[in-house]
C-alpha cells in the first residue's frame, strides 16, 4: 500500500486524542506529515509534542497558516460542543481548507483511545445538532460483558451504530442480522477493520442473513444463537413509501416483531429492547400504527417474560443522517445543484444524532426494567426549512441565492408536528440524563384479536383468500382500531 507523504496535516487539538493520531500517522508514514497542532490551551501553546509545534489560539492562529492546496485539517477534540465545532469549521473553511476531517465525539474516544480509522469527513451532523450527552460506555455496557448480543436490522443506521459502540462492551459474540446482504456485508467488514486497528474489544462478529417474517426460521435461528440480549432495530420506516405498501409494513414490522418476541421468550432471552419512534404516538400513517402495535407487543410479551428478564421499548424522534432521512436527501440535492425540497414551511421535527441516540439506547437496555417504556429527551423541535438553510450554508452557498428551496406540500401520512408522547403517558425523569419513563397506557382494543383479523391480509389463508394483500381491508381494520388514523384519513379525503 502506498500513500502521499507530501500532504501537510494540521491536527486541531493537542490533547490525548490529537497526540494519539499524530503518533499513528508518524508510525504508518503513508497519510502525510503532521506540521502542527492547533490548540487553545495557553500552557501548551509554544511547546512541542514529539517535535511537533503547538500553535494557538485556534481562531487567531489559523488565518496565519501557510496552507498548500492539498493540506488537510483533522479536528481531534472529542469533548468539543457543537457550537465550538461550528466555530472551528468556519475558521478552517475561511482559510481555504477544503479537506476537513473529524474525530467523532463518541464516548469510546473520551475514554482513552483514538484511532485514525475513526476519523471521517466533517458533515452537517457535527455542527448542526445539539451537543450530545457524554455517556461512559465502559460503565453503561457492563451488563453486556461476556454476553451474546443480537442486533436485528444491523445494516441500518441505528443497528450499525449500535454495533460500532458495542465493540467497546466486552460482549462475547455480536450477531448482525438483516435481510439485505449488502448492508450486512458492509457493517461486518467495517467492524472487522475497526477491530484490526485496535478499536474496541475482540468480540466474535457473526453476520446473519435472514427474514423475521419467516416464523419458523426466526424461532430456529434465535434458539441456535443462544443470545442473551436482543436489540430489535429491523423495520420498514419510510412513511410515504409504506403508505403505498401498507400490507408490507404490517407484515414486516408487526408480524416480524411478534415472531421475534415469541422466539425470544421460548429461547430464554434475558433482555429485549425495541427501537420505537414518535410516529407511534397517535399514529396517522400505517407505518406509525405498525410501530405502535410493536410497542404493545413488547409490553404484552413482558407480562409472560420469566423472572429477572427485561422486555422494554425505547422511543425517540428523528435521527440526523439516517438513511433516507431529510439530511442525506438535502446533501444529495446540493451535490446535483438541485433546489432543496421541503414539504411545508412550518414542518418541525425533533432531531438527535445517531451516536447519541444509540448510546442512550444501550444505557437504557442495561438500566431499564421489565414491561417499562422509555423516551429519550430530544430537546426542542427544529423547523425543516431552517435546517435546509443551514445545510446550504454549511456547503458554502447562500440560500435562495445560490441554491433555492422549494415547498412541495405534505405527503400522505405526514403531519406538521410529531408528538413524542401521549398526554396520559406522562413522561417522568429517571436518574439517568435524557432518559424518561412513560406510564403504560391500557389498550383500547384487544391486541391479539386485531392481529388475528389482519393476519389473512398478510399471509395467505385459503378460507379467506379474498383478503390476501387487500390494502383496503387492511386499512379499514386498522382505522376501526386506531381512531387517530381514521381521523387523519378522513381529513385527507
Amino acid at each position: 500500500m502506498t500513500g502521499r507523504t507530501d500532504k501537510n496535516l494540521y491536527i486541531i487539538g493537542a490533547g490525548f486524542a490529537g497526540q494519539m493520531l499524530a503518533e499513528e500517522i508518524a508510525r504508518k508514514k503513508i497519510f502525510g506529515n503532521v506540521i502542527a497542532f492547533l490548540d487553545d490551551d495557553q500552557q501548551l501553546i509554544g511547546t512541542h509534542i514529539d517535535g511537533i509545534p503547538v500553535l494557538g489560539p485556534i481562531n487567531t492562529m489559523t488565518p496565519l497558516l501557510r496552507r498548500q492546496d492539498n493540506d488537510e485539517a483533522i479536528i481531534a477534540i472529542p469533548t468539543a460542543s457543537s457550537e465550538r465545532l461550528k466555530e472551528i469549521f468556519n475558521v478552517l473553511r475561511a482559510r481555504g481548507f477544503s479537506k476537513i476531517k473529524i474525530l467523532p465525539a463518541i464516548s469510546q474516544i473520551v475514554e482513552g483511545s483514538a484511532h485514525l480509522v475513526q476519523t471521517r469527513d466533517i458533515d452537517p451532523l457535527d455542527i448542526l445538532g445539539r451537543t450530545p450527552v457524554t455517556i461512559s460506555l465502559t460503565n453503561s455496557l457492563a451488563y453486556l460483558r461476556g454476553k451474546r448480543v443480537l442486533i436485528t436490522g444491523a445494516g441500518g443506521s441505528i443497528g450499525s451504530e449500535l454495533a460500532r459502540q458495542l465493540l467497546s462492551g466486552g460482549a462475547e459474540r455480536l450477531y448482525l442480522l438483516g435481510h439485505g446482504e449488502n448492508s450486512i456485508y458492509l457493517i461486518d467488514r467495517e467492524l472487522r477493520l475497526l477491530q484490526a486497528e485496535g478499536v474496541g474489544e475482540k468480540a466474535t462478529i457473526v453476520p446473519i442473513i435472514g427474514d423475521l417474517k419467516d416464523k419458523e426460521y426466526t424461532k430456529y435461528i434465535v434458539s441456535k444463537l443462544r443470545c442473551d440480549v436482543i436489540f430489535h432495530c429491523a423495520a420498514y420506516k419510510h412513511v410515504p413509501l409504506m403508505e403505498e405498501n401498507p400490507v408490507a409494513v404490517i407484515e414486516n414490522n408487526v408480524f416480524g416483531t411478534q415472531n421475534l418476541l415469541e422466539a425470544a421468550l421460548e429461547s430464554g432471552v434475558r433482555r429485549f429492547v425495541l427501537i420505537s419512534t414518535d410516529k407511534a404516538v397517535s399514529p396517522v400513517s400505517v407505518y406509525g400504527v405498525s410501530k405502535m402495535l410493536c410497542e404493545k407487543l413488547v409490553l404484552s410479551a413482558a407480562e409472560r417474560a420469566p423472572e429477572n428478564s427485561a422486555f422494554m421499548f425505547v422511543r425517540f424522534g428523528n435521527v440526523l443522517g439516517s438513511r433516507g432521512s431529510v439530511l442525506p436527501v438535502f446533501m444529495n440535492q446540493i451535490k446535483t445543484g438541485a433546489p432543496l425540497t421541503v414539504t411545508h414551511p412550518d414542518m418541525k421535527r425533533y432531531f438527535m444524532t445517531i451516536p447519541e441516540a444509540c448510546s442512550l439506547v444501550l444505557e437504557t437496555g442495561g438500566v431499564g426494567q421489565n414491561g417499562r417504556a422509555y423516551l429519550l429527551d430530544m430537546g426542542e423541535p427544529v423547523k425543516i426549512l431552517e435546517l435546509a438553510e443551514q445545510v446550504i450554508r454549511f456547503s458554502g452557498y447562500e440560500p435562495y441565492k445560490d441554491i433555492d428551496i422549494v415547498i412541495t406540500g405534505l405527503r400522505k401520512g405526514e403531519r406538521l408536528d410529531e408528538p413524542l408522547w401521549l398526554e396520559e403517558e406522562d413522561p417522568t425523569p429517571t436518574e439517568y440524563p435524557k432518559i424518561f419513563q412513560l406510564r403504560h397506557c391500557p389498550l383500547e382494543y384487544r391486541l391479539q384479536e386485531l392481529l388475528e383479523a389482519i393476519k389473512p391480509v398478510c399471509f395467505f389463508d385459503s378460507s379467506k383468500s379474498d383478503m390476501y394483500r387487500n390494502k383496503k381491508i387492511l386499512v379499514d381494520l386498522l382505522c376501526s382500531a386506531v381512531p387517530s388514523l381514521k381521523e387523519f384519513y378522513d381529513e385527507q379525503k
